[in-house]
């Protein structure tokens, strides 16, 4: 097996780990940096100073900080300067953002920050954040995600994994996370990010095993900077650091650790939202409305909803929906039937319905309630398919198109779904069907001339008993399973 591997290669294995749930996030420094952070060398600067060195050529910054409480008999400076750095008004990046949307239950970091606990409160998640070892003996209830700080957090500066001393005697004073990240290292898949494989307790953890289990080890994947040429290196000192690297790739290869290179950093947000798109690539946000049934009537248009939510369900898609007039019914009972005929899965994983509220908030207004509540539910998922879209408007007494159901399809394309409007069954969805179809290439991309022919049947009436199988044929040529 390769030391290095390819994105797209990274992406499937993650992805196939990542639909069991069975896999976990490490991030560490590089994640804070772009928030307004500075590193670690830019943080010891003033200590090096202190004792005399130059920053600029240490390396060993755990000896650094050890020297430091060696010679002044006391750590506080530093435990200031991690005050001072880490609490000072930094703002969440775009990839704090996308790490906290996706399904992921498990994250380690090395950060002594709150950034990923105020992305996670950003999205309405709860994380469970153990700090100390103490926080792994209590579990808070209902949460989304346990966050586990290995090196402590900024709320308890003297606690902080900082010096050689705190190193050495890790797994003494925190031995309860290093047995839990032993556990999680062999039973899930992890996704280094933003972390250098500079910490000698991990690198035990690894060894032990690889010890134990020998070739039997978990199949883990990190993201790693090529060496480029910075500032007053030379072709040689490029040359030296990558052949360092290359050694570094190798020795993380002997415990399952296989690495992606990249050139650039903002090649990890393009990854992460990769990620994202694929972990919803199974859920369908089924949006429509019917005040007026035509021109499938009732009956037709209720069968279509129904059949279509059944189908998903059965070719192990997940459903979400608004529960629209005339169309809402139908899709739930459609879900609930194959969900009851074979009940392999929990009814809540597979099935998301969210009725819109019909009376005022005491603040804001309905319309402002309803726009976060359309984006909150569009964004679990990756496809979008519109059904009619109509409603009775109360003032002229008139069927007009939905709203609603135009709004959410700017959202669905906003948020990265793949649009999916049946255009036979009329309205809204004609609308928006003409709009797709006009211009396949910008909603499809290079799958444009694949999914042509399946919008050409949703957009017959006549083809009417093809338009789910059209509807799952787009769906997988998009994203095959």
């Amino acid at each position: 097996m390769s030391s290095t591997i390819d994105k797209k290669a990274l992406l499937a294995a993650f992805q196939r780990e990542m639909d069991s749930d069975s896999v976990a996030l490490f991030f560490g420094a590089g994640m804070s940096r772009p928030s307004g952070f500075v590193d670690w060398k830019a943080l010891m600067q003033e200590v090096a100073e202190d004792l005399g060195l130059d920053i600029n050529r240490e390396t060993d910054l755990i000896a650094l900080a050890q020297f430091h409480k060696n010679r002044r008999k006391t750590r506080h400076r530093i435990n200031q300067l991690l005050v001072t750095e880490f609490t000072k008004g930094a703002t969440l990046s775009e990839n704090h953002r996308l790490i906290a949307s996706l399904p992921i239950s498990t994250v380690w970091t090395t950060n002594y920050d709150h950034l990923i606990e105020d992305a996670y409160a950003e999205a309405h998640k709860r994380p469970d954040v153990k700090k100390r070892p103490e926080d792994l003996a209590v579990s808070k209830p209902r949460s989304d995600v346990v966050v586990y700080k290995m090196h402590g957090d900024i709320d308890a500066p003297d606690e902080a994994v900082l010096t050689k001393e705190d190193y050495a005697t890790f797994e003494s004073t925190r031995a309860l996370f290093s047995i839990q990240l032993r556990g999680h290292l062999v039973s899930k898949s992890f996704l280094f990010l933003g972390y250098s494989f500079s910490d000698p307790n991990l690198d035990y953890i690894l060894a032990r095993i690889r010890a134990q289990l020998g070739d039997k080890k978990r199949e883990h994947f990190c993201v790693m900077k090529n060496v480029a040429k910075e500032g007053d290196m030379t072709e040689a000192d490029v040359d030296y650091q990558r052949k360092k690297l290359t050694l570094r790739i190798e020795d993380l290869q002997n415990y399952g650790i296989q690495t992606l290179l990249i050139d650039d950093y903002a090649e990890i947000t393009s990854l992460l939202h990769e990620l994202n798109r694929r972990a919803v690539r199974k859920s369908v946000f089924i949006s429509g409305s019917a005040h007026d049934p035509a021109p499938l009537g009732l009956e037709g248009l209720e069968k279509l909803a129904r059949d279509l939510a059944k189908e998903l369900i059965k070719q192990d898609y997940n459903v979400v929906s608004g529960l629209g007039l005339g169309i809402g019914q139908a899709v739930t009972m459609g879900a609930l039937e194959e969900l009851y005929r074979a009940p392999a899965s929990h009814l809540d994983d597979r099935l998301t319905l969210r009725p819109f509220p019909q009376v005022d908030p005491s603040k804001g207004t309905r319309a402002e309630v309803w726009e976060r509540y359309r984006q909150e539910m569009i964004s679990r998922a990756g496809f979008a398919v519109f059904l009619a879209g109509n409603k009775l408007d109360p003032d002229t007494g008139k069927t007009v198109e939905a709203a609603g159901v135009l709004r959410e399809f700017e959202i669905a394309v906003s948020q990265g779904a793949f649009p999916i409007p049946v255009g036979g069954s009329g309205h809204a969805s004609k609308n928006i069907a003409d709009t797709v179809a006009g211009n396949l290439d910008r909603y499809f991309g290079a799958h444009a001339p694949a999914v042509k022919k399946h919008f050409a049947v949703l957009g017959a009436l006549s083809e009417l008993e093809k338009w789910v199988d059209a509807i799952l044929a787009i769906m997988k040529i998009v994203s095959p399973k």
